[in-house]
């Protein structure tokens, strides 16, 4: 997942963006915190959760509503209850505010800057590119992570017409072409990397970037060739592309003696002796 904090009306509201389900969540809390400008947004939102749920009848008001780990104040990864923008303007509308329309309106807009970015992907590559700038990629590690992204965007649309949905189905293929390639899943992946709600390709290696490229590659080429659609046809495929990539590495790792597969990160360090990642050197 993509961590990219957003404003309104000069106050923060973290929100991260998972490419695998093409969705933006946002920090409940946050947006609770600027309808209700309450000293304890925390508290009042868990009192609202526990009413909404007990008119539902179960234990969880809504069903899109999944904890995620954001940034806190105080610089910790805390989890937080996350929402998209559709289930939020659901709770939206049962806080009594003089923002909420202006937020209803800040959210459709949020979706409206996703929509043209998919009508022009050029939009979000150039946002992205100004990001990973910032944060001091070098020009070459930034140029094959926005060739990865477009053989990304190359399988996805292949999925799309071949009978695969956008997000949970994505998702799975995504896991298994990993797994094969790296022998870990995402999620054990990130851990290694020490990573929260950040999207992992955005703290690859080089190496890591350009086998992630060359396994999803393969998958889609190995899909096309044979036509593959729905989901049990394209696991298939899937597995086979990421078992081209394994090839590949073992052949690499053999040659240098080291692993493709990495447990660094771009994250700042941080100011403790039991810190083990460090930024990559440049």
């Amino acid at each position: 997942m993509k961590v990219s904090p957003a404003s309104f009306d000069g106050q923060s509201i973290r929100r991260v963006y998972d490419e695998a389900t093409e969705t933006w969540w946002f920090s409940v809390i946050d947006v609770v915190q600027v309808l209700t400008e309450s000293k304890s947004a925390k508290r009042y939102w868990s009192d609202l959760k526990r009413k909404l749920a007990q008119e539902a009848g179960s234990g969880q008001p809504y069903e899109e509503i999944v904890q995620l780990k954001l940034t806190a104040t105080d610089g910790k990864q805390r989890e937080t209850d996350c929402a998209k923008a559709a289930t939020l303007l659901r709770i939206v509308q049962s806080i009594p505010s003089p923002k909420a329309e202006p937020i209803k309106l800040w959210l459709a807009k949020v979706g409206y800057e996703r929509m043209q970015e998919l009508a022009d992907p050029a939009l979000s590559l150039n946002r992205a590119r100004d990001t990973w700038q910032q944060h001091g990629r070098s020009d070459k590690w930034i140029a094959q992570r926005m060739t990865g992204q477009e053989t990304r965007n190359k399988l996805t649309d292949y999925w799309r017409e071949h009978d695969i949905k956008a997000g949970q189905e994505f998702a799975v293929l995504t896991n298994i072409i990993h797994q094969e390639w790296t022998g870990l899943s995402v999620k054990d992946h990130k851990s290694a990397k020490g990573l929260g709600s950040h999207n992992l390709r955005d703290h690859m290696t080089e190496a890591e970037l350009i086998f992630t490229a060359l396994a999803e590659l393969s998958t889609r080429q190995i899909a096309e060739t044979s036509d593959a659609t729905g989901l049990g046809e394209n696991k298939t495929a899937a597995k086979a592309g990421g078992g081209i990539a394994k090839q590949a590495r073992r052949q690499l790792e053999n040659q240098t003696g080291k692993s493709v597969v990495s447990g660094e990160n771009y994250l700042a360090p941080v100011a403790t002796k039991k810190s083990l990642h460090r930024p990559l050197k440049k």
